[in-house]
C-alpha cells in the first residue's frame, strides 16, 4: 500500500515526489513512457531560474533529489483508476499490474495536439512530426515548415534553423502575438527563416515524381508549399485519457482541482488555466504534493 502515487514523470510530478517523500509518505512516481515528459526534449533552458541546461538534464536532477528523500521511480503507464476498499484507490498499469493507494496526484502533462487535415495521418513520420529535437536531424540541408505561431514553434523553428537549409513558419494569423518577444527578435535575426502570415493549410500530400520524398502543402486558397518535413507545433492537450467520464474535463482534456474526488489532486500541465511552463508546473507539484500530505494526516488509517 503506497500513501500517494504520482502519475507522471515531469517537473510536475518529480517535484511532488520530493515534497511527498520528505514529508515521509510511502510514494510511487509512474513515470510513463518517457522520463520527464515534454520537457527531456528541451535543448537549452533559458527561463527556469537557476538553471542554464538541457531539459533532460534538470529532469534527472530532480529525478535523483526525489528519490534522495525514499520516492520510488517506476516507468509505468496508467491506463486505468478505480476506487478500492476504505477510501483507497487502485491504479492498473498498462502491462495490468495493479498498484493500492491511499491518494494520487494526476501530473501526466499533455502532448502536442495533432494537425486535422487531410494528409497529416498518412504522412505522420514520413515527412510529418511533433517534436523537432527528435527528427530535426533527418532534415540537414532541406527545406521544412513550421506550423503554428507560439513559443513552441518559433523555438522549434530556431532550432531547425541550425540544421536545415530552409524554415519557412506557417502561421494563421497576421503577427506571432502569443510568443515571446525575445524568441521573435531571435527568429527575424536569422537569414534562412521565412515568415508566411495568414496562412492556414488544407492538404499535405506527396510531390508527383519525387525521387527524394519531398511534399507539398496546399494552403486554403490553393497556393502550393514544397519542402522536405513539416513540423507541427498549435498546442497541446492534456494526457487524460486513462480518467473515467465522471470526471469534468475542458475542450483540452485538463481538469480543475474542484473536480476531483477526496484523495485525488492535479498538477502541471493537466491542471486548468495553466500556463504551460516549467515554473508553473514545479508550483502546482509543490502545492499538490502539499494538498495530498494534508489529506493523509488528516484521514490515517
Amino acid at each position: 500500500m503506497y500513501d500517494v502515487i504520482i502519475l507522471g514523470s515531469g517537473p510536475a510530478g518529480l517535484t511532488a515526489a520530493i515534497y511527498c517523500g520528505r514529508g515521509n509518505k510511502n510514494t510511487l512516481v509512474m513515470g510513463g513512457d518517457t522520463l520527464g515528459g515534454q520537457t527531456a526534449s528541451i535543448p537549452t533552458l533559458e527561463n527556469y531560474p537557476g538553471w542554464h541546461g538541457s531539459g533532460f538534464e534538470l529532469v534527472e536532477f530532480i529525478k535523483k533529489q526525489a528519490e534522495s528523500f525514499g520516492a520510488k521511480i517506476k516507468m509505468k503507464t496508467a491506463a486505468h483508476i478505480e476506487n478500492g476498499e476504505k477510501n483507497t484507490f487502485i491504479v492498473t498499469d498498462t502491462q495490468g499490474e495493479k498498484y493500492q493507494t491511499r491518494s494520487i496526484i494526476l501530473a501526466t502533462g499533455a502532448s502536442p495536439r495533432k494537425l486535422e487535415i487531410e494528409g497529416a495521418r498518412e504522412f505522420f513520420g514520413r515527412g510529418v512530426s511533433y517534436c523537432a529535437t527528435c527528427d530535426g536531424f533527418f532534415y540537414s540541408g532541406k527545406t521544412v515548415l513550421v506550423i503554428g505561431g507560439g513559443n513552441t514553434a518559433l523555438n522549434d523553428a530556431l532550432y531547425l534553423s541550425d540544421i536545415a537549409k530552409t524554415v519557412k513558419i506557417v502561421y494563421r494569423k497576421s503577427a506571432f502575438t502569443r510568443a515571446e518577444a525575445v524568441i521573435r527578435d531571435r527568429v527575424k535575426e536569422k537569414k534562412n527563416i521565412e515568415c508566411i502570415f495568414n496562412t492556414e493549410l488544407k492538404k499535405i500530400s506527396a510531390k508527383p515524381n519525387s525521387d527524394t520524398g519531398e511534399l507539398i502543402a496546399t494552403t486554403l486558397d490553393d497556393q502550393q508549399i514544397v519542402c522536405d518535413g513539416i513540423f507541427v507545433a498549435i498546442g497541446h492537450e492534456a494526457n487524460t485519457d486513462y480518467l473515467t467520464e465522471d470526471i469534468r474535463r475542458d475542450d483540452l482534456g485538463r481538469i480543475a482541482p474542484d473536480a476531483l474526488p477526496a484523495g485525488v489532486f492535479v498538477a502541471g500541465d493537466v491542471h486548468s488555466n495553466l500556463k504551460m511552463q516549467i515554473a508553473t508546473a514545479v508550483g502546482t507539484g509543490c502545492t499538490a504534493a502539499m494538498d495530498a500530505i494534508s489529506y493523509l494526516n488528516t484521514n490515517a488509517q
